[in-house]
């Protein structure tokens, strides 16, 4: 038996870091659903076709969960997602600043929905009322931290080749959420 069997853990994520994040607490036996944009899915079934026509980095990422695709605008879609989020465990997220807000599923909603539920948003800046709404992604903190100024070729610099950033900051949103359970 795994430590973290019995635990439901509700995602709605994209790219790296939340799947990264919901990937390593899967592993260690949580159930994980994710929620995924009707029609559209994850972007990151889109990032390559090497895994026989699947984006290798999907794959990897997002192996043994199970999907749904809800349009959090339409109200039937709403009302499914909140009565998932009332049986989890955990709520985990990493969209843009203010997406949440703007679907009216901020924190708060829904810890009145789930008020034992424990809520992950993974944001490359977080609340600083400086740098609130401005979207992150993993280029952009490797080059505003200085890594890319330290890593390439004798040519010029580059990026570090993984996603390095966004995998930190799964790391950091599944231990903290091991914490917390």
């Amino acid at each position: 038996m795994l430590p973290l069997n019995g635990i439901l853990i509700v995602s709605m994520e994209q790219a790296v870091a939340g799947p990264f994040c919901s990937n390593r607490l899967l592993l260690a036996g949580a159930r994980v659903i994710k929620i995924e944009r009707k029609g559209g899915g994850d972007f990151a079934r889109r990032y390559d076709v090497a895994a026989k026509g699947d984006s290798s980095y999907f794959i990897w990422l997002n192996q043994g969960k199970e999907s749904i695709g809800l349009d959090l605008k339409e109200k039937e879609d709403k009302k499914i997602f909140l009565n998932i989020v009332k049986k989890a465990d955990v709520f985990i997220q990493n969209f843009a600043p203010n997406t949440m807000k703007k679907l009216g599923l901020e924190k708060k909603v829904l810890k009145n929905v789930n008020p034992k539920l424990i809520v992950c948003d993974i944001s490359g800046y977080g609340s600083s009322p400086l740098l609130d709404g401005k979207k992150s992604y993993d280029l952009l903190i490797q080059a505003e931290s200085g890594l890319i100024d330290i890593s390439g070729s004798p040519k010029g610099i580059g990026r570090i080749g993984v996603s390095i950033c966004d995998i930190g900051a799964g790391m950091a949103a599944h231990s903290s959420i091991v914490e917390s359970l």
